[in-house]
């Protein structure tokens, strides 16, 4: 078997010998992938290699090149790209041609380096900030301002809004919410765990560690991009590729990829194909489950 069932459900969301496709190679550390509901491609990062591309049944093309190594995107209501820009600390969208930043400071302080982003349904923006951006290679290396990572919401232009207290991540950096959008995930690469929190009008409350021990010694890979199944089960990137928990915290399988994974998201015409960014190259998979339909997903 070609990835690893630890409990019966995961045999209703991939099958044990689906393989993993390379559709678009060559890339230094691929990112950030988000699928366009409406014209059908795969938008994606390549973070060192300072650009953003696109791929569709075609193949692959640079939509833009320099793209101050950014990171994590999504889309908005009306379908605007949104994007984690590592070298100039922002979150910015991109709307008929035109670039706005949406945030880079909190508190009078620059903002680390936005890493990940997700949009709920009423339309606040919610994004993680560790400091990778601020390293050499995934950014450009500059002294850290803020002393802390966080994980922010923005809502009708205004401020960042600090969501959790200041010592609780190291290095936040995939979030997704649940299907009924009442939790935001949010996972940390250094403590390797993910945390979970109800979802209020004011903020997050209610906070708990919802699985831990995200390694294995003798595997390659973090967590880093989580996404949300319709059923709840959540997916995160993790060694040897990603591990899929049931909405109770049960580790119910592990899906093999043959790279070091950074994110996932998915697409298709009918929502059943998972894509994942790894390293050098994206991956397709068929899988049997389609995603939680986030705002942008019903155009």
């Amino acid at each position: 078997m070609l990835h690893e069932a630890l409990d019966s459900s995961f045999h209703s969301l991939i099958d044990e010998n689906a393989p993993a496709r390379v559709v678009a190679s060559g890339f230094a550390f691929a990112e950030g992938p988000v699928w366009h509901p409406k014209e059908h491609f795969l938008i994606f990062s390549d973070i060192p290699g300072n650009a953003r591309y696109r791929w569709d049944e075609k193949g692959v093309k640079r939509v833009a090149k320099p793209s101050n190594k950014g990171n994590g995107m999504t889309y908005d209501k009306d379908l605007n790209l949104l994007v984690c820009e590592h070298a100039v600390s922002s979150v910015v969208r991109f709307s008929g041609g035109k670039r706005e930043v949406l945030a880079s400071h909190f508190e009078g302080q620059e903002l680390n380096s936005p890493n990940d982003i997700v949009v709920g349904k009423e339309g606040s923006i919610y994004f993680t900030d560790p400091t990778y951006g601020r390293m050499p290679v995934f950014g450009v290396e500059r002294p850290i301002q803020l002393g802390f990572q966080g994980v922010y919401r923005v809502a009708s232009g205004g401020d960042p809004q600090l969501l959790v207290e200041k010592a609780m991540f190291s290095q936040p950096n995939g979030l997704c919410f649940s299907p009924d959008e009442r939790l935001l995930y949010v996972d940390d690469t250094e403590q390797m765990n993910i945390r979970v929190f109800e979802v209020h009008a004011g903020g997050l409350k209610s906070m708990r560690i919802f699985a831990s021990g995200i390694s294995d010694p003798d595997k390659v890979g973090v967590p880093d991009g989580m996404k949300c199944d319709a059923h709840g089960n959540v997916w995160v990137t993790a060694p040897a590729g990603l591990w899929v928990y049931a909405p109770d915290g049960r580790l119910v399988g592990k899906v093999a990829i043959p790279e070091n994974s950074g994110n996932l998201h998915w697409g298709g015409a009918d929502w059943r194909t998972l894509f994942v960014t790894a390293s050098t190259s994206v991956y397709a998979l068929d899988v049997k489950v389609g995603p939680h339909k986030e705002r942008f997903m019903h155009p």
